[in-house]
């Protein structure tokens, strides 16, 4: 069994060991040491990175048989060479923070709303922690927060161990162990004991905060997401880089950004309300005119706008009980639509369907109400068979 040095010292990230076997692990080739500083992905947790003999750590892994396999940029050294090892600090770091920020947020939901931790998953770019309760409300979730920065704060000592059986029976565990043998425990001073194998801070101060960047059902429970240490920093410092930069915008102080965007969002609104009614007016002028120069109770024309607009006019020319052929588009393929008052008359589903796909486009729609696109120059043919064809009551 390789010697693992994370459990003794955390912050080991140097180290030296001999090559004892070349393995493989799910048919890339690996190498086993007989000590390693590198954390295999485990219990949620990622694998560590760094160098092994001059050599990148592409991922380290645990198997079933409890071999630790090392995966290597590059041709492995020999068996039996002595080699440096060289854990990236700033990576395991961040694990160490998370970890120990989920034991305690795991610990402080049990407390606040009675939420069993189901899982969790310390990923790449954000960790999650799976609990039993569907409806988390944001005050549980905000008293939580509370206990565990507290605990952040006071810098209580954490300490890994593997206690005798009659220690371990003794002891207020959070969850039951998943190994029979050889329990490994973290103890977060005064407030979290749990069964873990994972690389933990030597005192929540290195967890440096913890905070719950947003929550939602899943499989019957809830998932938050959370970041904490280093990486909440550089998300904090991104935040507020962000609102720097619209207090900039604003010309206001950045506490004053939601006032000023709650202004913004009215304006918009009223903005919005005034567009749509002067589309609503250009669109009964239009329709208007079309109308006037309708032909045997048919119009067909090329409009300018966009298809919403052209949707609108049509409502209103159906309205007279006239049929529809409009295009609208700047484009080298033209939106189309054909419509008429619903009832008996001719089916310009099919209508627009099979002529659209003679002519190189496509569409399809119900008897009353049909789109699609075709090319640019095939509208003419379009209108004219439009015109040749469909009348009220035949098609």
């Amino acid at each position: 069994m390789t010697r693992r040095l994370y459990w003794e010292n955390p912050l080991l990230f140097e180290f030296e060991a001999q090559i004892i076997a070349h393995s493989t692990w799910r048919g890339a080739p690996s190498v086993v040491l007989d000590a390693t500083a590198f954390y295999p992905e485990a219990g949620g947790q990622m694998p560590d990175h760094g160098e092994l003999a001059n050599r990148r750590v592409l991922d380290v892994q645990l198997d079933e048989g409890g071999t630790i396999h090392h995966l290597l940029e590059g041709e492995p050294p020999d068996v039996g060479a002595r080699v440096q090892g060289s854990v990236n600090a700033r990576r395991r770091r961040e694990h160490m923070a998370l970890h120990t920020g989920q034991h305690m947020l795991s610990h402080a939901m049990l407390d606040a709303a009675g939420a069993k931790t189901v899982s969790s998953r310390l990923g790449e770019r954000v960790s999650t922690l799976d609990v039993d309760v569907a409806d988390l409300s944001a005050d549980a979730i905000a008293e939580a927060l509370a206990a565990v920065n507290a605990i952040i704060d006071e810098d209580r000592p954490v300490r890994a161990s593997f206690p005798a059986a009659d220690v371990l029976a003794s002891l207020p565990l959070r969850r039951t162990p998943k190994v029979k043998h050889d329990v490994r425990v973290v103890d977060i001073e005064g407030f979290d004991v749990t069964p873990c194998g994972g690389t933990h801070a030597t005192h929540t101060s290195q967890v440096g905060g913890i905070h719950v960047l947003g929550h939602a059902r899943h499989k019957g429970g809830t998932r938050l997401t959370f970041l904490t240490g280093p990486r909440l920093r550089r998300l904090l410092c991104e935040r507020a880089s962000s609102l720097d930069g619209l207090a900039a915008r604003f010309t206001c102080a950045p506490e004053d950004v939601p006032r000023a965007v709650a202004n913004l969002d009215a304006e918009w609104k009223q903005a919005r309300a005034e567009l749509g009614a002067a589309r609503g007016t250009l669109a009964g002028l239009t329709a208007d005119a079309l109308a006037a120069d309708a032909s045997d109770a048919r119009v067909a024309a090329h409009l300018d706008g966009d298809m919403d607009q052209a949707r609108a006019i049509s409502r209103k020319l159906v309205d007279q009980q006239l049929t529809v052929l409009l295009a609208t588009g700047t484009g080298e393929r033209l939106r189309v639509l054909a419509s008429r008052p619903e009832g008996d008359g001719p089916d310009l589903g099919h209508f627009l369907r099979e002529t659209a796909g003679t002519l190189g486009g496509a569409a399809g729609g119900r008897p009353h109400h049909a789109e699609g696109r075709i090319p640019r120059d095939a509208f003419p043919k379009l209108r004219e068979h439009f015109l040749r064809c469909i009348s009220w009551g035949r098609s």
